[in-house]
C-alpha cells in the first residue's frame, strides 16, 4: 500500500503561491466535496463545478493555478476540456480516471494534462500531488536566454522552440523537461533527479507519467527511436541531451 506523506500547513512551504486558487470539475458531488474540504483546511481558494463547460467558462474569465478534471462528464469529456484548456491556459492539470484502459491516461498526458489519478484515489493522495505541483510555479526559469543546437531552437524567455525553423508546439511539462535536460548538454539525468526537478522531491505519483511525456516530447522533436538527434536513454539509469550546440 501506498503511504501518503503528512499534510503541512500551507503557509510552511515558502515557494508555493500563496492560497493557490483550485478547480474542481468533477460531476460526483461526493468527490468534490471530500477534496474541498481538504483543501480549503490547507488555505486553497476552491471552486466546484460539474462539466467540461462551465470549467472553460470560468478559467477564461478568473485563471486558477490548478485544475483536477475527471474524464467522464456529461457534455465534453475531460480530455476534450483539457484540450480547450491548453489552447489558452497554463494551469496546472490532473486528471481523474476510472478507466482502466491506459490510452485514456497517454492521451490525456499528450494533449497537456500533468498528471493523472485513478479512481478510487485517496483525497489525502491527490492534494499532495497537488501541493508537490504548486511548489514549482509556471514560468520560473533559470534564465531568459535561446539555446541553440543542431538545428533546436530554446527559447526560455518566451517557451518557445523551434526545429530546423518551424515552431514546436509543447505542452507544459514537455517544455520543462526539454529545459532541464538542455540545461546540462551530455550529462545523464536520472529519473529520480528528473522527477524532482519536474514535479518536486516529495512527489510520489506513478514514474510512467514520466516516460509519457519523455516519449511525447521526443516524437514531437522527430527523434527516430532507433537513432535519436537530441534526447537519449540510458537504460537502467535516465536521460541525457545530446544535441550539439549551434
Amino acid at each position: 500500500m501506498t503511504h501518503s506523506p503528512p499534510l503541512r500547513p500551507l503557509e510552511s512551504n515558502r515557494t508555493m503561491k500563496p492560497n493557490p486558487r483550485v478547480l474542481l470539475v468533477n460531476d460526483n458531488p461526493d468527490e468534490n466535496e471530500s477534496l474541498d474540504s481538504r483543501l480549503r483546511a490547507l488555505g486553497y481558494r476552491t471552486s466546484l463545478l460539474q462539466d467540461g463547460e462551465q470549467a472553460l467558462d470560468v478559467v477564461s474569465r478568473d485563471p486558477p493555478d490548478l485544475v483536477v478534471l475527471d474524464l467522464m462528464m456529461p457534455g465534453i469529456d475531460g480530455i476534450e476540456t483539457c484540450r480547450r484548456l491548453r489552447e489558452f491556459s497554463k494551469a496546472y492539470v490532473i486528471m481523474l480516471t476510472a478507466r482502466a484502459d491506459e490510452a485514456d491516461k497517454l492521451v490525456g498526458l499528450a494533449i497537456g494534462a500533468d498528471d493523472y489519478v485513478t479512481k478510487p484515489f485517496s483525497p489525502r493522495e491527490l492534494v499532495a500531488r497537488a501541493r508537490a505541483m504548486l511548489r514549482r510555479p509556471r514560468g520560473e526559469e533559470r534564465d531568459t536566454g535561446t539555446r541553440e543546437f543542431d538545428g533546436l531552437s530554446v527559447d526560455i524567455g518566451t517557451r518557445e522552440v523551434h526545429v530546423d525553423g518551424s515552431a514546436i508546439d509543447l505542452t507544459r511539462t514537455e517544455f520543462d523537461l526539454l529545459e532541464v535536460l538542455t540545461g546540462t548538454p551530455r550529462t545523464v539525468l536520472t529519473r529520480s533527479a528528473l522527477v524532482q526537478r519536474i514535479w518536486g522531491d516529495d512527489w510520489f505519483g506513478d514514474d510512467h507519467v514520466l516516460d509519457v511525456h519523455m516519449s511525447s516530447l521526443r516524437r514531437k522533436l522527430g527523434d527516430d527511436p532507433k537513432a535519436p538527434k537530441y534526447v537519449h536513454t540510458v537504460r537502467g539509469v535516465g536521460y541525457r541531451f545530446v544535441g550539439d550546440p549551434a
